[in-house]
């Protein structure tokens, strides 16, 4: 094959070696604007696992970067006048330069022609060419040609930064954070050769406007850089070898650059795109390289299977690739967003700083955190154990996060597992019963620290079908109070009720017989903010509520309350969320009223507000009561995570203790993004940026989870949902399964106890030995990287 790589770089100088060794006979040209030797930034990064995938495609170029690196394991985190370190990271640093150096020199050596100071306008001149790769980096014009084919969605990011070098040789990965008068601002630093290190700046957009940069020419702004961090530069200058940029310039905002399709035909051959033309990933997960090298890999090892069929290689690069790429991408954007709002982090203890920063990206969870460094992890984990007024024993295990007691008003969970509430429908008239006390008693037997009640109805016409449990009667004041005594006596767990009222979505079916469908018959009359049908064309319509309906309703809801007392709740949830009664005020999709009641959001909210106010006076003060809010409607127009963020703070205002952070379910209409712990970010941000604790909810689903939440500080209890369904000692069988023993079991169980533990530490043991290699290697196994 006739071969163009159009671009220089790490991705078309590795596959145009790559391929040349593959079949000699291939005629390939790198094509680069650059003077030979000439390039720009200082130094990049790669994993131990990165330098393996090279070892195994080239073994040549591979000795020769691993000789040219220089590898660390520790990250070093600085805030605050404090410094943290964790160890086993496996991270080499390399000038990027070099790195370009060697592979220009093997491309040589192996017959691949070098083109240098051509700058490509047009990629049909290689009128003869088979195959053009378009690896012209992050501005690529081969991308912005064939725009509508390749589809390129360019995501410019909020932070400025400015990469810098200096003489400074950092003995770590190197965070450091400063506070100035006008905002945050960090830097992260890594050694690369015998002489000199990275240096990377950045900060917001809006701190960096502020600080005058934007006016700056690119020595005072050098010279204010070395002064902000001049503690840990020791004297050292920093350097730009960026002579083409001047003023602010060098400052960069990082675009995330994503592409639907990666193949255009030109009428001659296929372009494909390689490297920053076809994806980004922010450096502060040092995969930008990574991944350039790593397409090279896969676009060589696709054409070298494909027996001659050039057309199915690239199907198959691009499928293979996208899928990995995104993965990269949606750790680089977690990572990103951190950055971009360290100031909700800062206020942190420096010690969960930095473990918030180390697991940013959520590809490191906790467990894969101890396989990197046991110690730093223990010691962490004593810190945050004591710090909850837990401290372990000579003979105890340190404590993981989510085994720590976290105490609210007068009431202690004995950890920070909760037992979502999870609508059962099995009521008759609303009355709990035999099945509500096995199914609650089970699940506060299996080792939660609370145990919450599905949404439990304040009247009949608030319930959301026939089967739902409600609290308006003696009788099922009563029922309650038989399985909260049970609980009470059986578990050392607290058991909540959640009140709540379904609106406009009540008076349907049981989930089994069609969800959110209407009732054949025996319906009741609905109401809501504004008349709306929740399933367009099929839901029975709602009425808006006249001031009668509140009184009565907020009255219905005090009584529910005063009896929930009486039945000997430890504590209480007033929902908010999901398109329910109270909700549909919240949300503008369905409050539209002109009321007081409605308009601005502090309008919206009046009505939760006058119902929480007159809950809370009711309920009994050493008691906590939280509140179920939907931080994000997934429609256009409807609650947003900034929304939000004043929402619990009008909550907080009004005595809530915690805001349990679900999403959704307002709207038919809604397009939510799914994944693992997919609603934590909500939790994250309630808690850090309105001040106040949080329940995470959503695909919460294994202890490391959990302990990864609290640990990091983005919430303060995970409610799980589904795992609970499954099973009801789902906390003592995670327990077990990440090796913590210090956990009490229903003493009717503990023979059990032993057995499971015994099975299980064998099954570590087999695990462990299959898989080989040392605690990192593992680690980055687990991660894919």
């Amino acid at each position: 094959m006739n071969i163009v790589c159009i671009g220089g770089g790490p991705a078309g100088l590795y596959f145009a070696l790559l391929m040349k060794q593959q079949n000699p006979a291939h005629q390939i040209t790198v094509v680069e604007r650059n003077r030979p030797y000439d390039t720009f930034g200082w130094g990049v990064v790669f994993s131990d696992q990165t330098l393996g995938n090279l070892q195994l495609a080239d073994p040549v170029s591979a000795g020769q970067i691993l000789d040219a690196f220089n590898h660390w394991d520790d990250i070093e985190v600085n805030i605050r006048g404090q410094k943290m370190r964790s160890g086993g990271h496996g991270f080499c640093g390399i000038g990027r330069k070099r790195l370009l150096n060697i592979l220009q020199k093997r491309c040589e050596d192996v017959g691949v022609k070098l083109v240098f100071e051509t700058d490509v306008q047009d990629d049909t001149v290689y009128a003869d060419a088979d195959l053009v790769i378009a690896s012209d980096g992050l501005n690529s014009r081969i991308r912005a040609k064939y725009a509508q084919t390749y589809q390129p969605d360019i995501d410019l990011r909020d932070c400025r930064f400015v990469w810098l070098g200096t003489t400074k040789l950092f003995e770590a990965f190197t965070f450091a954070f400063e506070e100035t008068e006008h905002g945050w601002f960090q830097a992260h630093a890594y050694r690369f050769d015998d002489t000199h290190s990275t240096f990377i700046v950045e900060t917001p957009q809006a701190v960096w406007e502020r600080a005058g940069l934007d006016k700056m020419e690119k020595e005072d702004a050098i010279a204010f850089c070395e002064k902000l961090f001049a503690r840990y530069l020791d004297g050292h200058p920093l350097i730009s070898n960026a002579s083409h940029l001047r003023g602010s310039a060098q400052w960069i905002r990082f675009p995330r650059v994503v592409c639907k399709r990666w193949v255009h035909h030109n009428g001659i051959a296929p372009v494909v795109l390689m490297g920053d033309a076809a994806h980004t990933a922010h450096f502060s997960i040092g995969s930008g390289t990574k991944l350039a090298l790593e397409d090279s890999i896969e676009l060589a090892r696709c054409i070298g299977r494909a027996k001659g069929d050039l057309e199915g290689a690239l199907r198959d690069y691009e499928a293979v690739r996208s899928i990995e790429v995104l993965r990269i991408q949606n750790a680089a954007r977690n990572s990103t967003e951190w950055f971009e709002h360290v100031d909700r982090y800062v206020n942190l203890p420096p010690e969960q700083f930095a473990y918030s920063l180390l697991t940013r990206s959520q590809r490191i969870s906790h467990e894969n955190l101890r396989l990197r460094d046991k110690t730093y992890v223990e010691d962490f984990e004593d810190w945050l154990a004591e710090r909850a007024g837990k401290q372990r024993a000579r003979t105890q295990q340190a404590v993981p996060p989510m085994f720590t007691p976290f105490k609210v008003r007068g009431i202690t969970l004995k950890n920070r597992v909760v037992v979502s509430p999870m609508a059962q429908y099995s009521c008759e008239d609303g009355l709990p019963s035999d099945y509500h006390l096995v199914h609650l008693g089970a699940r506060a037997m299996g080792g939660a620290g609370l145990v919450m009640a599905e949404m439990t109805c304040t009247s009949p016409d608030a319930r959301i079908t026939p089967g739902c449990p409600g609290l308006w009667n003696e009788a099922q004041r009563d029922g309650w109070k038989r399985i909260v005594d049970f609980v009470h006596a059986q578990s050392d767990a607290k058991i909540g009720i959640q009140l709540g009222h379904a609106g406009a979505k009540g008076s349907t079916r049981v989930a089994w017989e069609g969800i959110d469908q209407p009732l054949e018959e025996g319906n009741w009359p609905l109401i809501s903010a504004s008349p709306q049908q929740y399933l367009d064309g099929i839901s029975d319509w709602s009425h808006a509520m006249t001031r009668e309906d509140m009184v009565r309703v907020q009255a219905d809801f005090v009584r529910s309350t005063k009896w929930a007392v009486d039945a000997g709740f430890d504590w209480l949830e007033l929902h908010c969320a999901h398109g329910y009664l109270l909700s549909s005020f919240i949300s503008p999709l369905t409050n539209r009223r002109t009321d007081e009641y409605g308009g601005s959001l502090a309008n919206r909210l009046r009505y939760p507000l006058e119902v929480f106010h007159a809950v809370r006076e009711a309920w009994p003060q050493h008691l906590p009561m939280s509140v179920r809010i939907s931080a994000h409607d997934w429609v256009e127009g409807g609650i947003t995570p900034n929304d939000a963020i004043e929402i619990a703070r009008a909550f907080k205002a009004a005595g809530a203790d915690l805001i349990d952070c679900s999403s959704g379910q307002v709207s038919k209409k809604e397009q939510p993004v799914f994944g693992r712990m997919f609603q934590t970010p909500f939790a994250d941000r309630v808690r850090n940026e309105a001040g106040i604790a949080t329940i995470a909810v959503g695909a919460i689903s294994e202890a490391d989870h959990v302990n990864s939440i609290i640990a990091a500080g983005r919430a303060d209890l995970c409610a799980v949902a589904r795992p609970h369904l499954a099973n009801p000692a789902w906390t003592l069988m995670e327990s077990a399964k990440i090796g913590y023993p210090d956990i009490g079991w229903p003493k009717q169980y503990r023979a059990a106890k032993m057995q499971l533990e015994r099975n299980l530490e064998r099954e570590r043991a087999i695990a462990a030995q299959a898989a080989g290699g040392s605690p990192l290697e593992q680690a980055n196994r687990a991660l894919g990287v």
